[in-house]
């Protein structure tokens, strides 16, 4: 799943490339992304970029008057292409079985944007079930999930203040709390791990129960783990971003490797459907979750 350092980094490249280009041709291949059937893609032909920008692990494509919003959602990424279009007014017609998808097959691009110069944006979503979704909306808080995200920790106004707002006294799992959205954005499960593992604590231990110290780590640790990504990704090329957050990682998708800090071995377990990585010995004084 992109998080917020990979699409600030996305967000950074499509602003110095696409900032005062005119959209020229919108191809929707799959009706399931758009999300706004009011307001179609189509509907910004003629537009003109004005600035491309981020909220949590979101894309805001901003134009004159609208948004083009777009959630990259679990397996969503974007690419440059030249690949003409089917034309302006297919969208609607898009492909209705394009949600059931082989695992293992080439990143469908399910929405094509070209632009006056010719450069076409591809955002693809390369799972077996549809996450990528887009909006047109006058103000990004006019998606629902927009408006609700939480304080940022990629910003530099972000404060302990925030921090604690999110954590103090919650009976609620530290590594819940990390991805939930509305407390803290753009962090999802590979940056929950690599904060947990910085800070050396237990993912499932409660906000509740960390002491003054462990709180104050935590909170250094969620910021500087985060910008230090954030500077890391910039101005690497969109193809390689994934492959670069995949090689930063110390203990997020590491299962079975040795512990880069001690003798241990990093572990498994499973959180919220899926599988989150954590070393033993460093952060639950060696208890197997």
């Amino acid at each position: 799943m992109p998080e917020s350092p990979e699409v600030q980094a996305l967000a950074d490249e499509l602003d110095a490339r696409l900032r005062g280009a005119s959209l020229t041709a919108v191809d929707v291949l799959e009706y399931q992304v758009v999300k706004t059937r009011s307001q179609q893609p189509s509907s910004l032909v003629d537009a003109r970029v004005t600035a491309v920008t981020r909220h949590g692990k979101y894309v805001d494509v901003v134009f004159a008057d609208r948004h083009l919003v777009v959630s990259l959602g679990r397996h969503g990424w974007a690419r440059w292409s030249s690949v003409h279009t089917r034309g302006r007014d297919e969208e609607a017609d898009g492909d209705k079985d394009a949600g059931a998808r082989a695992p293992g097959t080439a990143a469908p691009a399910l929405v094509t944007l070209v632009f006056d110069d010719g450069l076409g944006l591809e955002l693809t979503d390369s799972g077996s079930w549809v996450s990528l979704a887009t909006w047109v909306v006058g103000a990004p808080n006019d998606v629902p999930s927009v408006a609700a995200l939480g304080p940022d920790p990629a910003d530099p106004t972000y404060a302990r203040a925030d921090f604690d707002r999110s954590f103090a006294g919650r009976r609620k799992q530290l590594k819940a709390i990390l991805q939930e959205q509305k407390s803290i954005a753009g962090i999802g499960n590979a940056y929950s791990d690599e904060i947990l593992y910085a800070a050396r604590l237990n993912p499932v231990s409660h906000a509740s129960a960390l002491t003054a110290d462990q709180l104050e780590r935590l909170f250094r640790q969620t910021v500087g783990v985060i910008r230090t990504a954030v500077s890391a990704r910039s101005g690497i090329p969109l193809d390689r971003l994934k492959s670069a957050k995949i090689a930063a990682m110390k203990v997020h998708g590491k299962a079975g490797e040795p512990c880069p800090d001690c003798d241990d071995t990093i572990r498994d377990f499973a959180f919220a459907g899926t599988t989150a990585q954590y070393c033993p010995a460093c952060q639950t004084d060696g208890v197997i979750l």
